[in-house]
C-alpha cells in the first residue's frame, strides 16, 4: 500500500491522517471571533472520524467555545473542511482514545500536557 494512498471517501491521505496536529478553527463563545489554534488528534478510519482530547477536559477553553458553538473547521495538511464536533464524556470512548493518545503520541507526553481526561470531542470527516 503506497504511504500516499488516498481514502476515497473522505479526501485525506494516509499522511494526512498521520500528522502530528491539526489546526481547528472555533468560534469565541464571548467575541464571536474566529479562533484558531493546534491540536493533537488521532484518526479512526473505520469510522471516518477524528478525536480530539482537551489537554484540561472540560476546563479547557477551546472546549468551552466548541460546546457554545459546535460548528469548527479543520485544516489537515492542505485540505480545510467545515465540520459539527461532538463532544461525549462516555468513559470507555474516553478511556479508549486517551489509550490511542498514548500509543500515538507516548505515554509521558499525554501525562505531561493532559490533566483532565474527561472528555473527547468526535469528529465525523
Amino acid at each position: 500500500m503506497p504511504s500516499q494512498s488516498q481514502n476515497k471517501k473522505r479526501g485525506f491521505t494516509d499522511d494526512e491522517l498521520n500528522l502530528e496536529e491539526i489546526q481547528i478553527t472555533i468560534t469565541g463563545r464571548k467575541t464571536g471571533k474566529a479562533i484558531t489554534l493546534p491540536v493533537w488528534f488521532i484518526a479512526n478510519q473505520k469510522e471516518g472520524k477524528l478525536f480530539l482530547l482537551p489537554m484540561h477536559g472540560t476546563s479547557s477553553v477551546w472546549f468551552k467555545n466548541l460546546v457554545k458553538k459546535p460548528d469548527i473547521q479543520i485544516s489537515l495538511g492542505e485540505k480545510h473542511i467545515s465540520v459539527q464536533a461532538n463532544p461525549t464524556n462516555d468513559i470507555d470512548r474516553v478511556r479508549e482514545v486517551t489509550e490511542e493518545f498514548r500509543q500515538k503520541y507516548g505515554t509521558d507526553q499525554v501525562r505531561r500536557y493532559y490533566d483532565n481526561l474527561n472528555v473527547v470531542v468526535e469528529i465525523r470527516y
